[in-house]
């Protein structure tokens, strides 16, 4: 009997794993194969699910991680997908807070041990940020350590802000952590996918790290613009943002501007791409907040 074959995408917020899912999209769609995706996020608003063109099946699972509080959403979407579409192979994106293994534990359920082949974890590592991973949480560091330890492909994504010795020393440490699997330096997630290809999941031991999401007490917040705003104001304050906020993500507009710009920001970098249609003017945030009051006051102020 045919299986699907599984890969899941994994890497902490920011690292490049949609940048990668959309160049594996192309190459599938290039390849003429049935393929389905299936998106994990944190908060309750999805923004990734742009990068996924309409004839590929989506799922998306939010408000939860998938190793924790959505498994049983996960496989009811598994089995919708399986039942509907006769295919190929289901990528699965997972949240940055998520760690590998329990994600594989969630994609394997007895319901499926006939339907599915686990093919690989890939996760996606961001260069600087693993040289400078000491500074971070400790249990933020804990986890990319989990996500690189329990790859079958560890992707070193921009790799050209790293010099030669910097990035020799980062592929050493992946190694050193995890010499089963392939790691390879990276700019914007572009790799050879014949890598992916040869991908075959290995089980692994499984080690101390449940519910990470909880220790990482990561938080979600969704804010919605009513109209534009100015851009040197937003800037100012993303500048006056606090370090626990790892990610923001969604749609802005901006008073000079007919159209929203896709907004992206990792660990203080700020990324704008301009969209050519209307967007829903939701921005998700990510990060170690136990309370967003504050930031949503700010957020107002810069509609007045």
């Amino acid at each position: 009997m045919k299986k699907a074959e599984v890969y899941i995408l994994s890497g902490f917020l920011g690292t490049g794993k949609t940048t990668l899912l959309k160049q594996i999209l192309q190459n599938e769609k290039n390849s003429g194969r049935n393929i389905a995706v299936m998106m994990n996020e944190l908060g309750s608003v999805s923004i990734d699910s742009d990068a996924v063109d309409t004839d590929v099946p989506l799922k998306e699972l939010l408000g939860g991680c998938i190793c924790c509080t959505i498994q049983d959403k996960l496989e009811s979407q598994l089995q919708g997908l399986l039942f509907d579409h006769d295919l190929d192979a289901i990528y699965i994106e997972t949240t940055g807070a998520a760690h590998p293994v329990e994600v594989l534990d969630a994609v394997l359920s007895p319901l499926f041990a006939d339907k599915l082949a686990i093919k690989g974890i890939i996760t996606t590592v961001d260069g600087k940020q693993w040289l400078n991973r000491q500074s971070l949480d400790p249990q933020v560091h804990q986890l990319l350590l989990e996500q690189v330890k329990h790859a079958d492909l560890n992707i070193v994504n921009k790799s050209d802000l790293l010099n030669e010795s910097e990035q020799a020393k980062i592929s050493m440490d992946i190694q050193g952590l995890n010499p089963q699997a392939k790691c390879i330096l990276s700019t914007y997630s572009k790799v050879p996918l014949k890598l992916l290809e040869g991908l075959a999941y290995t089980e692994k031991a499984k080690s101390a790290g449940a519910h990470v999401q909880a220790d990482l007490r990561l938080s979600t917040f969704v804010h919605q613009f009513q109209s534009a705003i100015s851009q040197k104001d937003f800037e100012d304050f993303l500048r006056s943002l606090p370090d626990s906020i790892y990610r923001i993500k969604g749609y802005v507009l901006f008073d000079h501007s007919q159209y929203p710009d896709l907004f992206q920001y990792s660990y203080g970098m700020p990324l704008y791409m301009k969209e050519y249609m209307k967007m829903p003017l939701n921005l998700v945030f990510i990060g170690q907040v136990t309370d967003w009051s504050q930031l949503e006051q700010q957020l107002k102020e810069l509609e007045k």
